[in-house]
Protein backbone atom coordinates (compact mmCIF):
# COMPACT_ATOMS: atom_id res chain seq x y z
CA UNK A 1 0.00 0.00 0.00
CA UNK A 2 0.88 3.51 -0.56
CA UNK A 3 0.39 5.27 2.99
CA UNK A 4 0.87 8.91 4.48
CA UNK A 5 1.72 8.88 8.31
CA UNK A 6 0.65 12.19 9.81
CA UNK A 7 2.61 12.84 12.81
CA UNK A 8 5.39 10.37 13.66
CA UNK A 9 6.33 10.45 17.23
CA UNK A 10 6.23 7.64 19.55
CA UNK A 11 2.61 6.18 17.59
CA UNK A 12 3.45 6.89 13.92
CA UNK A 13 6.74 6.33 13.92
CA UNK A 14 6.78 2.93 15.15
CA UNK A 15 3.78 2.20 13.33
CA UNK A 16 5.23 3.73 9.98
CA UNK A 17 8.33 2.30 10.33
CA UNK A 18 6.87 -1.35 11.21
CA UNK A 19 5.15 -0.74 7.63
CA UNK A 20 7.83 0.39 5.97
CA UNK A 21 9.81 -2.31 7.55
CA UNK A 22 7.47 -5.01 5.64
CA UNK A 23 7.46 -3.51 2.06
CA UNK A 24 5.14 -0.88 2.39
CA UNK A 25 5.33 2.48 0.29
CA UNK A 26 5.49 4.85 3.63
CA UNK A 27 5.89 8.58 3.45
CA UNK A 28 6.44 10.43 6.94
CA UNK A 29 4.93 13.75 7.20
CA UNK A 30 7.38 15.43 10.35
CA UNK A 31 8.86 18.16 10.96
CA UNK A 32 11.65 20.32 12.47
CA UNK A 33 14.66 18.12 13.86
CA UNK A 34 13.09 14.89 13.84
CA UNK A 35 12.30 15.17 9.98
CA UNK A 36 16.31 16.43 9.37
CA UNK A 37 17.50 13.40 11.40
CA UNK A 38 14.73 11.23 9.25
CA UNK A 39 16.28 13.03 6.22
CA UNK A 40 19.91 12.93 6.99
CA UNK A 41 20.01 8.98 8.87
CA UNK A 42 16.92 7.39 8.17
CA UNK A 43 14.34 6.98 11.00
CA UNK A 44 15.59 3.82 14.20
CA UNK A 45 13.12 2.05 16.66
CA UNK A 46 14.15 0.53 19.55
CA UNK A 47 11.56 -1.79 20.73
CA UNK A 48 11.27 -5.01 22.43
CA UNK A 49 9.52 -6.53 20.11
CA UNK A 50 12.76 -6.27 17.79
CA UNK A 51 14.93 -3.05 17.05
CA UNK A 52 14.34 -1.21 13.19
CA UNK A 53 16.29 0.85 11.26
CA UNK A 54 15.09 2.38 8.26
CA UNK A 55 18.36 3.51 6.45
CA UNK A 56 16.23 5.54 4.11
CA UNK A 57 12.79 6.88 4.77
CA UNK A 58 10.60 9.09 2.37
CA UNK A 59 9.93 12.64 5.04
CA UNK A 60 8.75 15.82 3.94
CA UNK A 61 7.13 18.65 6.02
CA UNK A 62 4.86 19.17 2.93
CA UNK A 63 1.93 16.94 2.38
CA UNK A 64 1.33 18.39 -1.26
CA UNK A 65 4.50 17.45 -2.27
CA UNK A 66 3.27 13.28 -1.57
CA UNK A 67 0.12 13.52 -3.96
CA UNK A 68 -2.98 10.89 -3.37
CA UNK A 69 -2.07 7.79 -1.65
CA UNK A 70 -4.38 4.52 -0.57
CA UNK A 71 -4.49 5.83 2.90
CA UNK A 72 -3.73 8.22 5.84
CA UNK A 73 -3.10 6.74 9.81
CA UNK A 74 -3.35 10.27 11.68
CA UNK A 75 -0.94 9.98 14.28
CA UNK A 76 -1.00 13.86 15.87
CA UNK A 77 -2.22 14.91 19.06
CA UNK A 78 -5.59 14.87 19.78
CA UNK A 79 -6.14 18.54 19.77
CA UNK A 80 -4.02 18.91 16.10
CA UNK A 81 -6.58 16.85 14.40
CA UNK A 82 -8.43 19.45 12.59
CA UNK A 83 -5.23 21.49 11.73
CA UNK A 84 -3.98 17.76 10.44
CA UNK A 85 -7.31 17.47 8.43
CA UNK A 86 -6.58 20.73 6.71
CA UNK A 87 -3.04 20.11 5.68
CA UNK A 88 -3.19 16.04 4.96
CA UNK A 89 -6.20 17.34 2.01
CA UNK A 90 -3.46 17.22 -1.01
CA UNK A 91 -3.35 13.54 -0.36
CA UNK A 92 -6.77 12.83 -0.45
CA UNK A 93 -7.66 11.01 -3.85
CA UNK A 94 -10.89 9.49 -5.02
CA UNK A 95 -10.26 6.25 -3.04
CA UNK A 96 -7.75 7.67 -0.13
CA UNK A 97 -9.41 6.69 3.49
CA UNK A 98 -8.17 8.77 6.74
CA UNK A 99 -7.49 6.51 9.78
CA UNK A 100 -7.18 8.48 13.24
CA UNK A 101 -5.26 6.66 16.01
CA UNK A 102 -6.04 9.37 18.88
CA UNK A 103 -6.58 8.93 22.40
CA UNK A 104 -10.20 10.28 22.46
CA UNK A 105 -13.54 9.99 20.91
CA UNK A 106 -14.02 12.83 18.45
CA UNK A 107 -10.87 12.65 15.86
CA UNK A 108 -13.11 10.78 12.98
CA UNK A 109 -15.89 13.46 13.54
CA UNK A 110 -13.40 15.87 13.36
CA UNK A 111 -11.49 14.90 10.01
CA UNK A 112 -15.02 13.92 8.49
CA UNK A 113 -16.13 17.43 8.76
CA UNK A 114 -12.95 18.21 7.03
CA UNK A 115 -12.49 15.59 4.54
CA UNK A 116 -15.92 14.12 4.00
CA UNK A 117 -17.18 11.60 5.77
CA UNK A 118 -17.13 8.84 3.08
CA UNK A 119 -13.07 9.28 3.00
CA UNK A 120 -12.92 8.71 6.94
CA UNK A 121 -12.79 5.62 8.88
CA UNK A 122 -12.82 5.50 13.00
CA UNK A 123 -9.55 3.61 14.65
CA UNK A 124 -7.26 3.86 17.97
CA UNK A 125 -4.21 2.60 18.73
CA UNK A 126 -2.70 0.92 21.90
CA UNK A 127 1.23 1.61 22.65
CA UNK A 128 3.86 2.71 25.25
CA UNK A 129 6.25 4.94 23.37
CA UNK A 130 7.18 8.21 22.24
CA UNK A 131 10.23 9.94 20.30
CA UNK A 132 13.80 9.02 22.56
CA UNK A 133 15.81 11.86 20.53
CA UNK A 134 15.71 12.85 16.71
CA UNK A 135 15.08 10.12 14.40
CA UNK A 136 14.66 7.85 16.95
CA UNK A 137 11.25 6.34 18.61
CA UNK A 138 11.71 3.99 21.57
CA UNK A 139 8.61 1.52 22.69
CA UNK A 140 8.81 -0.30 26.08
CA UNK A 141 5.54 -2.04 27.46
CA UNK A 142 2.93 -4.29 26.02
CA UNK A 143 2.40 -5.76 22.10
CA UNK A 144 1.48 -2.59 20.32
CA UNK A 145 -2.21 -2.93 18.36
CA UNK A 146 -4.26 -1.05 15.95
CA UNK A 147 -8.00 -1.35 15.68
CA UNK A 148 -9.90 0.26 12.71
CA UNK A 149 -13.09 0.01 11.20
CA UNK A 150 -16.23 1.88 8.51
CA UNK A 151 -17.89 4.41 11.33
CA UNK A 152 -21.21 2.29 10.43
CA UNK A 153 -19.51 -0.92 11.40
CA UNK A 154 -20.05 -1.83 7.64
CA UNK A 155 -17.70 -4.73 6.24
CA UNK A 156 -15.44 -3.05 3.69
CA UNK A 157 -12.78 -4.08 1.52
CA UNK A 158 -10.43 -1.27 2.08
CA UNK A 159 -10.34 -1.86 6.15
CA UNK A 160 -9.33 -5.09 4.96
CA UNK A 161 -6.73 -4.39 2.76
CA UNK A 162 -5.40 -1.87 5.40
CA UNK A 163 -5.43 -4.67 8.06
CA UNK A 164 -4.00 -7.17 5.50
CA UNK A 165 -0.70 -4.43 5.47
CA UNK A 166 -0.75 -4.36 9.26
CA UNK A 167 -0.50 -8.25 9.29
CA UNK A 168 2.51 -8.27 6.97
CA UNK A 169 4.37 -6.44 9.79
CA UNK A 170 5.84 -7.44 12.90
CA UNK A 171 5.66 -6.26 16.26
CA UNK A 172 1.89 -4.98 16.06
CA UNK A 173 -1.40 -6.46 16.23
CA UNK A 174 -4.41 -5.41 14.02
CA UNK A 175 -8.09 -5.93 14.46
CA UNK A 176 -11.26 -4.53 12.84
CA UNK A 177 -13.63 -4.68 15.87
CA UNK A 178 -17.39 -5.59 15.19
CA UNK A 179 -18.15 -2.34 16.82
CA UNK A 180 -15.60 0.26 15.92
CA UNK A 181 -17.49 2.84 18.65
CA UNK A 182 -17.15 0.46 21.69
CA UNK A 183 -13.49 -0.45 20.97
CA UNK A 184 -13.13 3.40 20.61
CA UNK A 185 -14.75 4.55 23.58
CA UNK A 186 -13.33 0.92 25.65
CA UNK A 187 -9.75 2.14 25.08
CA UNK A 188 -11.12 5.80 26.00
CA UNK A 189 -12.20 4.57 29.36
CA UNK A 190 -8.91 3.25 30.47
CA UNK A 191 -5.90 6.41 28.72
CA UNK A 192 -8.34 8.90 29.95
CA UNK A 193 -8.88 7.01 33.35
CA UNK A 194 -4.90 6.90 34.07
CA UNK A 195 -4.37 10.49 32.26
CA UNK A 196 -7.04 12.19 34.50
CA UNK A 197 -5.87 10.55 37.63
CA UNK A 198 -1.91 10.69 36.44
CA UNK A 199 -2.18 14.32 35.92
CA UNK A 200 -3.58 15.45 38.94
CA UNK A 201 -1.59 13.50 41.41
CA UNK A 202 1.95 13.93 39.27
CA UNK A 203 2.20 9.74 40.75
CA UNK A 204 2.79 6.46 38.42
CA UNK A 205 -0.36 4.01 37.70
CA UNK A 206 1.15 2.18 40.28
CA UNK A 207 0.75 4.45 43.03
CA UNK A 208 -2.44 5.95 42.35
CA UNK A 209 -4.06 1.92 41.42
CA UNK A 210 -2.81 0.85 45.07
CA UNK A 211 -3.75 3.96 47.32
CA UNK A 212 -7.73 3.75 48.36
CA UNK A 213 -8.33 7.06 47.75
CA UNK A 214 -6.75 7.14 44.29
CA UNK A 215 -7.87 4.26 43.28
CA UNK A 216 -11.59 5.11 43.78
CA UNK A 217 -11.22 8.34 41.75
CA UNK A 218 -10.21 6.40 39.20
CA UNK A 219 -13.08 3.89 39.49
CA UNK A 220 -15.31 6.75 39.20
CA UNK A 221 -13.80 8.44 36.58
CA UNK A 222 -14.37 5.10 34.76
CA UNK A 223 -17.98 5.28 36.15
CA UNK A 224 -19.08 8.94 34.30
CA UNK A 225 -16.95 8.39 31.10
CA UNK A 226 -19.27 4.78 30.79
CA UNK A 227 -22.26 6.90 31.49
CA UNK A 228 -21.54 9.08 29.08
CA UNK A 229 -21.18 6.47 25.91
CA UNK A 230 -24.03 4.88 26.76
CA UNK A 231 -26.00 8.18 26.65
CA UNK A 232 -24.79 8.48 23.50
CA UNK A 233 -25.72 5.18 22.00
CA UNK A 234 -22.92 3.27 22.35
CA UNK A 235 -23.24 -0.22 23.78
CA UNK A 236 -20.45 -0.65 26.18
CA UNK A 237 -20.85 -4.72 27.90
CA UNK A 238 -22.35 -4.00 31.81
CA UNK A 239 -18.69 -5.07 32.58
CA UNK A 240 -16.68 -1.93 31.31
CA UNK A 241 -15.63 -0.60 34.69
CA UNK A 242 -14.47 -4.12 35.80
CA UNK A 243 -12.56 -4.64 32.38
CA UNK A 244 -11.20 -1.22 32.33
CA UNK A 245 -9.65 -1.60 36.05
CA UNK A 246 -8.30 -5.28 35.13
CA UNK A 247 -6.46 -3.13 32.32
CA UNK A 248 -5.51 -0.40 34.81
CA UNK A 249 -4.14 -2.86 37.20
CA UNK A 250 -2.21 -5.06 34.46
CA UNK A 251 -0.09 -1.94 33.30
CA UNK A 252 3.89 -1.55 34.48
CA UNK A 253 3.45 0.10 37.56
CA UNK A 254 5.38 2.88 35.98
CA UNK A 255 3.75 3.97 33.72
CA UNK A 256 2.51 7.25 32.85
CA UNK A 257 0.24 8.84 29.81
CA UNK A 258 1.49 10.82 27.75
CA UNK A 259 -0.91 13.89 28.54
CA UNK A 260 0.33 12.98 32.37
CA UNK A 261 3.84 13.75 30.59
CA UNK A 262 2.65 16.79 28.56
CA UNK A 263 1.33 18.48 31.99
CA UNK A 264 4.40 17.13 34.01
CA UNK A 265 6.65 19.34 31.27
CA UNK A 266 4.40 22.32 30.90
CA UNK A 267 3.48 21.60 27.79
CA UNK A 268 -0.31 21.77 25.73
CA UNK A 269 -2.17 18.76 26.51
CA UNK A 270 -5.01 16.51 25.54
CA UNK A 271 -7.00 18.10 28.48
CA UNK A 272 -9.58 18.99 26.50
CA UNK A 273 -9.95 15.61 24.13
CA UNK A 274 -10.23 13.48 26.95
CA UNK A 275 -11.53 14.66 30.93
CA UNK A 276 -12.45 18.24 29.17
CA UNK A 277 -14.55 16.23 26.14
CA UNK A 278 -16.12 13.91 29.55
CA UNK A 279 -17.24 16.90 30.90
CA UNK A 280 -18.35 18.88 27.89
CA UNK A 281 -20.22 15.86 26.14
CA UNK A 282 -21.78 15.07 29.91
CA UNK A 283 -23.39 18.34 29.45
CA UNK A 284 -24.62 17.91 26.36
CA UNK A 285 -26.06 14.65 27.19
CA UNK A 286 -27.47 15.53 30.58
CA UNK A 287 -24.86 13.22 32.37
CA UNK A 288 -23.32 14.21 35.29
CA UNK A 289 -19.63 13.78 35.41
CA UNK A 290 -18.19 15.60 38.70
CA UNK A 291 -14.89 13.91 38.92
CA UNK A 292 -14.04 14.21 35.31
CA UNK A 293 -15.17 18.13 35.65
CA UNK A 294 -13.04 18.74 39.14
CA UNK A 295 -10.05 17.32 36.83
CA UNK A 296 -10.53 19.68 34.00
CA UNK A 297 -10.96 22.89 36.57
CA UNK A 298 -8.23 21.79 38.42
CA UNK A 299 -5.63 21.36 35.17
CA UNK A 300 -7.19 24.29 33.06
CA UNK A 301 -4.99 27.28 34.91
CA UNK A 302 -1.69 25.19 33.86
CA UNK A 303 -3.02 24.18 30.39
CA UNK A 304 -3.57 27.72 29.19
CA UNK A 305 -0.28 28.51 30.65
CA UNK A 306 1.26 25.99 28.43
CA UNK A 307 -0.49 27.54 25.12
CA UNK A 308 0.39 31.16 26.07
CA UNK A 309 -3.19 32.14 26.81
CA UNK A 310 -3.33 35.22 28.86
CA UNK A 311 -5.45 34.75 32.24
CA UNK A 312 -8.71 36.90 31.97
CA UNK A 313 -9.20 39.61 34.61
Amino acid sequence: MRLAIMGCGGVGGYFGARLAEAGHNVTFIARGEHLAAMKREGLRVSSIEGDVHLAEVKATDDPARVGAVDAVLVAVKAWQVAEAAKAIRPMIGPDTFVVPLENGVEAAETLASVLGGAHVLDGLCGILAWREAPGHIKHAGVLPFVRFGERDNRHSKRAERLKAAFDQARGVTAEIPDDIQVAVWSKFLFICAMSGIGSVTRAPIGVTRTLPDTRELIVQILTEITAVARARGVTLPKDAVAHAMRFVDALPAESTASMQRDIMAGLPSELEAQNGAVARLGRETGVATPVNAMIHAALLPQERQARGVTPQA
